[in-house]
């Protein structure tokens, strides 16, 4: 799998760098930036491989690379539903994604649940993309500090989120309640769907609680990715207005 752009590598250097294999540096660039890049990889005991620009274009053809290209394994060590559980300590914030196939959603979403504290980002395995090159340069170093969780049954998965005492709201426009309105619970899960389509009926009538984004204008929904910077923040606001003493 190719990795490229400052961000992405360097999240990959810092957390996993055994995974790269190959490590593409412009040799005309030497800037901070770089000099900091390839001190970091020396580190981490990745040799840098000096690369023109024409080289770089063809290992990573039309995508912007910045004069950084890595050749890594596929995908980072995987984590079960179970294991991210496990290693949640105090309240819970995930986000669930049902339907979301396109890769820069998905890499979008990863990076609002990194702002927002999120401990994972959970999908279904049969609606939904894999963490694609695509995905991992538009997540911005995100895919590097978010797990990301492949369920092969997404109700089956909720069932299981609710029996750790993690509630699970459902971002739905026909729902009555705003989620500025509902109670929100001590630890959540955000389920939401694609743009345009939304919720499946099973994944829809499995969560806890529905509620809407309020809408002033003509646009019917919002981006996935937009939502879910919406519902996150607003329950990282919620748990800072209880938390801050009176």
């Amino acid at each position: 799998m190719l990795i490229h752009g400052f961000h992405a590598v360097l999240a990959r250097l810092r957390r996993n760098p055994e995974s790269i294999r190959e490590l593409y540096v412009d040799v005309s660039r030497d800037d901070p930036r770089m000099r900091d890049l390839v001190r970091l990889a020396g580190e981490a005991g990745v040799k840098p491989i000096p690369a023109n620009g024409e080289r770089l274009g063809r290992l990573c053809p039309a995508r912007r690379h910045q004069g950084v290209v890595a050749i890594a394994e596929a995908a980072l060590p995987g984590l079960t539903l179970e294991g991210l559980l496990d290693t949640i300590e105090g309240p819970a914030l995930l986000l669930v994604l049902d339907g979301v196939t396109d890769p820069r959603n998905l890499g979008a979403c990863l990076r609002v649940a990194d702002g927002a504290g999120c401990q994972g980002v959970i999908a279904p395995k049969d609606h939904a993309c894999l963490l694609s090159d695509v995905a991992i340069q538009t997540a911005s170093g995100a895919a590097e500090s978010v797990p990301y969780v492949m369920v092969t049954n997404l109700a089956r998965a909720l069932d299981t989120m609710q029996e750790h005492g993690i509630w699970t709201v459902g971002a739905a426009d026909e729902a009555p309640d705003s989620l500025y309105q509902i109670e929100m619970p001590a630890s959540v899960a955000w389920v939401l769907g694609a743009e345009g389509t939304g919720l499946r009926r099973l994944t829809r009538e499995r969560c806890d609680l529905l509620a809407h984004i309020p809408m002033a204008g003509q646009v019917g929904n919002l981006n996935v990715s937009v939502a879910a910077g919406v519902v996150l923040f607003e329950t990282v606001r919620q748990r800072m207005a209880v938390a801050a003493p009176d």
